[in-house]
This record gives structure tokens, C-alpha cells and sequence, in this order.
């Protein structure tokens, strides 16, 4: 079977993802972009098959859909496209309380962050397999190293993420199928607006999705299991942290995620 070097990338509309995207398209790789947007999808397909010369498949998919994964799959199988390349980019997080959050958001939240993500997992895979050949890429977050206090099921849903991905990478490696997790810190995107977190200081600081899509991008090519993109979080997870008690941990962690100014609503003129 003729290598098509075919992306399919989740969360495409925006921020890390539409930067993975145009990464894919500079080397010469199709893509097909998934996301809720579909005037921002077309608008993308035009911008890299004019500037590119690839082609771009657009599907209009919403993952917090439980059916989502297998409408996808399906519509790549009816137009006959090989996904070479699997990248879970899409993905929200939300600022509050556990007992005091809307339980549905907290459910759509896993849906996508997790659920969705493991079933085109499974369903791209297994192609992927068969061929020997392929690459996954699932953005996760070095919120996946430790419980997030404000922030419970988002920091629980990457660790899932990063668990998983490391478990199937152990598997599938004897077939020349590789697996990635992407474990940014605080990235310049919609993500604070999404998740209700303007006033946290932590994106203070926050890198540009550019600058993440990049290293991630790089990460997968060379089949790295898990690719945290600053050295300085790097060395606080994986070698201070794990040495300190739980209960400092979670205060550490809490003091991170708490709000240090509120919002300041904009006043209309009457």
C-alpha cells in the first residue's frame, strides 16, 4: 500500500492543533482536520492546499458526541483515506469546585478528553497495526503528573492520557507503530477563556502553541514517549515532586490553579 503521509488532527480550528496542522502541511503531508468549526476548518483547507499543494479533508465532528469517534472513522473509510498519523489534540478543561460544577459539563469533559480520544485510538489503530507502520500523538498536559484541586476532572482526564498512551506505545512498538504523549505546561490559547481560568498566574507565562505543536511535532517523529516542552517542569515532576508529601503536593497544586484577580466585567454605555 502506497504511503500517503495522512494526518488526521483533532481540535484543528485552533491553537496547538491548526499549528500542528500547518507543520504536517510544510512537509508535504495531507491532513484531515476534525473539529466543531466548520467555517474555520475551510478557511484553514484553503490557506495549506493553495500554499502547500496537499490535500485537506474536512469533517465537522463535535467528540463530547458519543458516537463522534465512529462517525469520523467511518467517513475516512468511505473516501478511502489511510491516517498514517493519529493526533488527539482536541480537548477542554474547567475552574471550580468538583461539587459545585455542572456534572454535565464534567462528563462532556471526559467524553472528549478521554473517551473520544481512546476510541479513534482503537478504531485507527488497528489499520495502523496491520500496515506496520504509523504515529499517534495525544496532547496531554503536565497537569497529568499530579491531582489538580479546582481543576479535578481535567487533571485527572490527562493523566489518563498519559497513562494510556505510554501503555499502548509498550505494545504496539514491536510493529513499527509508535505513540507520544505531549505534555505542555500553560499554552497561549483559547483554553483559559474555554475553562474559565482568567486570573490563574500560571498562564501568566504561558508558551506559544507554535512553539508547543513544534516540539510535539518533533517529539512523534523520533517516537519520544512523553515530551514535556520546559526543562525547568521537567525536573519539578519528575524528580522534586514525586520526593514531597501528598498533602503538600495538593496545596501546591491548589495555590496554582486559585485565582488571583477576578475578572473585571466591561461596562456598557447606556
Amino acid at each position: 500500500m502506497t504511503q500517503t503521509n495522512t494526518a488526521l488532527i483533532t481540535g484543528a480550528s485552533s491553537g496547538i492543533g491548526k499549528a500542528l496542522a500547518r507543520i504536517h502541511a510544510d512537509k508535504g503531508g495531507n491532513l484531515v482536520l476534525v473539529a466543531r468549526s466548520g467555517n474555520k476548518l475551510e478557511t484553514l483547507k484553503s490557506e495549506l492546499e493553495s500554499e502547500q499543494g496537499i490535500k485537506v479533508t474536512v469533517i465537522v465532528a463535535d467528540l463530547s458526541d458519543p458516537d463522534a469517534a465512529y462517525d469520523i472513522y467511518k467517513r475516512t473509510e468511505e473516501l478511502g483515506i489511510v491516517v498514517d498519523t493519529l493526533i488527539n489534540n482536541a480537548g477542554f478543561g474547567g475552574h471550580g469546585l468538583f461539587h459545585e460544577r455542572e456534572l454535565a459539563a464534567e462528563q462532556k469533559m471526559m467524553q472528549v478528553n478521554m473517551v473520544s480520544l481512546t476510541n479513534l485510538t482503537h478504531l485507527y489503530l488497528q489499520g495502523m497495526v496491520a500496515r506496520q507502520r504509523g504515529r499517534i500523538l495525544n496532547v496531554s498536559s503536565t497537569a497529568s503528573f499530579i491531582p489538580g484541586p479546582l481543576q479535578a476532572v481535567y487533571y485527572a482526564s490527562k493523566a489518563y492520557v498519559t497513562s494510556f498512551t505510554q501503555a499502548i506505545a509498550e505494545e504496539v512498538a514491536e510493529y513499527q507503530v509508535t505513540a507520544t504523549a505531549l505534555c505542555p505546561g500553560a499554552v497561549d490559547t483559547g483554553f483559559v477563556k474555554a475553562g474559565n481560568l482568567e486570573g490563574v498566574d500560571v498562564w501568566k507565562n504561558a508558551k506559544s502553541a507554535e512553539s508547543v505543536a513544534e516540539y510535539g511535532y518533533r517529539a512523534m517523529q523520533k517516537g519520544q514517549l512523553v515530551a514535556i516542552n520546559e526543562k525547568g517542569l521537567d525536573l519539578m515532576l519528575n524528580w522534586i515532586i514525586p520526593l514531597l508529601p501528598r498533602k503538600l503536593v495538593l496545596k501546591i497544586s491548589r495555590q496554582g490553579m486559585e485565582k488571583k484577580v477576578q475578572p473585571v466585567e466591561a461596562k456598557t454605555s447606556s
